[in-house]
């Protein structure tokens, strides 16, 4: 009889609980309750991000802020959702044995991981110096070799930059933590307005620059560069936003072609 007392209560305890039965229940449970939590810290960040953003009322820490918490919502969402799918995968006892054997070999885990991996992890931690060094930030007028635009979105692998014609331009964060970057609202939120024309060598530089001295608002204008091709002329004339830079860029040009015509100098280029 003591034995029997004994020996009930110990079988009864090594009974199979109803989520160790069903171990997929414990799985989808793990990666909900992911999803769940990611959800509520972004909120929570972008929440969080917007008080501070009316707080300072300010454009310069506004463009700061936005960036900053861009980033950091998305990298805590992906922090969470790979614990998440980790716990989860913890639930079946051989994809765990699986995991353990392969961790166990650590180092080469690593050399692998590392190596075919090697972009991604190198866009990401440059995105995370992007983030906090802050070279460009949200609504920053930027050129990158030659491409111009403003920075619209800074993610964990690239930044995303739209052209003034609405295209848009994905560079890797490793290229622009390592590269040349121009940014032109990073101390002043306006940009110069500066354009440039080729003329033939024919015409007289002195009669093109008098011309251009004739236009509303007189331009800084300049023989920028001499080539067989022609000359460069380049014309700068104040400071605009940056959005408005290429409406006011296109104005500019075109009166400088039309003080050129009135000036007769256009035609006698033509003329054999």
């Amino acid at each position: 009889m003591v034995v029997a007392d004994v020996v009930i209560p110990l079988a009864q305890a090594t009974e199979p609980g109803f989520l160790d039965e069903h171990r997929w229940l414990g799985a989808l449970l793990a990666i909900a309750v992911a999803v769940v939590l990611a959800w509520a810290v972004d909120r929570a960040i972008l929440h969080r991000g917007q008080r501070i953003a009316e707080a300072v009322m300010r454009d310069d820490l506004t463009a700061a802020v936005d960036t900053r918490m861009r980033f950091l919502r998305r990298l805590t969402t992906l922090v969470i959702l790979v614990i998440g799918v980790m716990t989860a995968i913890a639930q079946f006892d051989g994809l765990n044995r699986i995991a353990t054997t392969v961790l166990a070999s650590s180092a080469l885990l690593a050399a692998v991981v590392g190596f075919a991996a090697r972009q991604t992890l190198a866009n990401l931690i440059a995105g995370v110096m992007l983030t906090i060094a802050q070279p460009l930030r949200i609504g920053d007028a930027v050129t990158i070799e030659d491409e111009s635009g403003t920075v619209e979105d800074v993610r964990l692998n690239y930044t995303v930059v739209r052209g003034a014609d609405g295209h848009r331009l994905f560079v890797p964060n490793e290229r622009l933590a390592s590269g040349v970057l121009r940014n032109d609202t990073i101390v002043d939120p306006q940009v110069a307005l500066e354009v440039e024309l080729w003329l033939p060598l024919e015409l007289d530089a002195d009669a093109v620059l008098a011309a251009f001295a004739t236009l509303d608002g007189p331009p800084v204008a300049r023989v920028a560069e001499i080539a067989v091709e022609g000359v460069r002329y380049t014309l700068a004339r104040g400071l605009v936003p940056p959005r408005e830079r290429p409406l006011h860029a296109a104005e500019l040009r075109a009166d400088a072609l039309r003080a050129l015509r009135a000036q007769g100098l256009l035609a006698s280029a033509a003329a054999p």
